[in-house]
């Protein structure tokens, strides 16, 4: 079969890579691609803007693509599965209306009511209500959180400690910080926990989990500093326990889905929720996405032995029920971002690549390309996270030595990466 990838990041690197190791598919097109799938055997980028739907749904209908897989958020949200199923083009990733439950945290609240799934208290407030939101803060009081409605690229978030700070975040929102994205907010009680991920197979009414992933979302060590689109993350974290995951399913992903189900809404992708885990152990959510994580995708996709394609095939064909468990790789993968200095804000790019055919030697280790591209043949920094360095071991510990040893060997200017990935694994 042939697959057509939309998207440039880590992710799309992640599922390029995953696919193409199927007996099942014999090439697979990157719609733009990166520099890392470009050097892919089987693999073809093809530049065209990931919100070009018609110029995708003609190409993909030209050239036999069997299955569309969608990386990012921003194209679901535009609708590009409605287009592509409208041409019979097999699709995995909801619908326009199903892609709400990432595109308007006020709708996803709204539908974890409905569902009686377990989330932080909230308000919504659009900016003609701002008054209204400033005399909700002073009622919650501090530590409240404050997420811009609309997809922000992860960085419509604050947590406040000060009443100064909330206003501030509320009014930035409303002024335009985050463009239509904040003409409205959620106002959001703080919860307190560890931060953990579950991606979850769905095709409408059988949700399968995979593997439990912990993300590092700060640029600082210690998890400190502002909020980036992840630093490292790895797989499975030990604290969502097998009794753990069947709760997470039972009360949290599959009543969402069985809500989705309610309003008439034919989910077929993934959901991911993104929940915390209080100290006594019981999970809430922060949020949900309509789509594979990025860099969770990065440590997930190494230890997973069924073949990518017939998991996607099957929910896109709505017979994920008729499927055989997931197999999976005993042990653990870590991954860990090298990024531009400077990023979150301000960075450089065309910063020459070194290193990487040698760092992948090990042969557990695998480097998933995010901001790069090829020029004049040589790969180049094109974006804020460049690379994402992953490695697998049968221990945790020996999974993330084998990722920084590896990191020691690539090189370019100016290149940031955390040193602490998994700390709180070590603690």
């Amino acid at each position: 079969m042939k697959v057509l990838v939309i998207g440039n990041g880590g992710r799309e690197h992640a599922l390029v890579w995953k696919l193409l190791q199927s007996k099942n598919v014999r090439q697979v097109i990157c719609v733009p691609g990166n520099g890392g799938t470009a050097a892919m055997a089987d693999c073809q980028n093809m530049p065209m803007s990931v919100d070009d739907f018609e110029g995708i749904s003609r190409f993909a209908l030209v050239q036999g693509i069997n299955l569309v897989v969608v990386g990012p958020e921003v194209p679901l949200a535009l609708g590009i599965t409605d287009r592509l199923e409208q041409q019979k083009i097999k699709v995995f990733g909801p619908t326009q209306v199903g892609a709400q439950i990432e595109a308007s945290k006020t709708w996803a609240k709204t539908l974890m009511k409905e569902a009686n799934v377990p989330t932080a208290n909230w308000a919504s407030f659009t900016k003609e209500q701002r008054d209204e939101a400033r005399a909700y803060l002073t009622m919650t009081g501090v530590p409240v959180v404050i997420k811009a409605d609309g997809l922000a690229a992860g960085k419509g978030v604050t947590i406040a400690d000060t009443l100064e700070q909330a206003q501030t975040a509320v009014d930035a929102a409303f002024k335009g910080q985050f463009g239509k994205a904040g003409h409205s907010v959620v106002i959001e009680e703080y919860l307190t926990g560890q931060e953990v991920s579950v991606l979850a197979l769905t095709d409408g009414t059988t949700t399968i989990p995979l593997l439990s992933a912990q993300d590092h979302k700060p640029i600082g060590e210690g998890d400190t500093g502002p909020n980036t689109g992840g630093m490292g993350v790895y797989a499975p974290t030990p604290l969502v326990s097998p009794e753990l995951m069947t709760r997470i399913q039972k009360d949290i992903l599959e009543p969402t889905v069985a809500a989705l189900q309610e309003r008439g809404i034919d989910y077929r992708g993934v959901l991911y929720a993104g929940l915390t885990i209080s100290d006594d152990g019981n999970p809430k959510v922060l949020e949900f996405n309509c789509r594979f994580g990025d860099p969770e995708t990065q440590a997930i996709l190494p230890l997973l032995e069924t073949p990518l394609d017939e998991l996607l095939m099957a929910c896109v064909q709505k017979r994920l029920d008729a499927l055989p468990p997931i197999k999976w790789k005993s042990g653990s993968a870590v991954c860990v971002v090298m990024a531009s200095g400077g990023y979150p804000g301000a960075y450089e790019k065309g910063k020459e690549i070194s290193g990487i055919a040698e760092a992948e030697d090990d042969e557990d280790v695998t480097v998933f390309h995010a901001g790069t591209s090829l020029k004049r043949q040589q790969l180049v920094t094109s974006g804020g996270r460049v690379l994402g360095v992953t490695a697998i071991g049968e221990t945790f510990d020996g999974a993330i030595s084998k990722a920084y040893s590896a990191i020691e060997r690539i090189e370019f200017e100016n290149s940031y990466y955390r040193r602490d990935i998994g700390y709180r694994i070590r603690q």
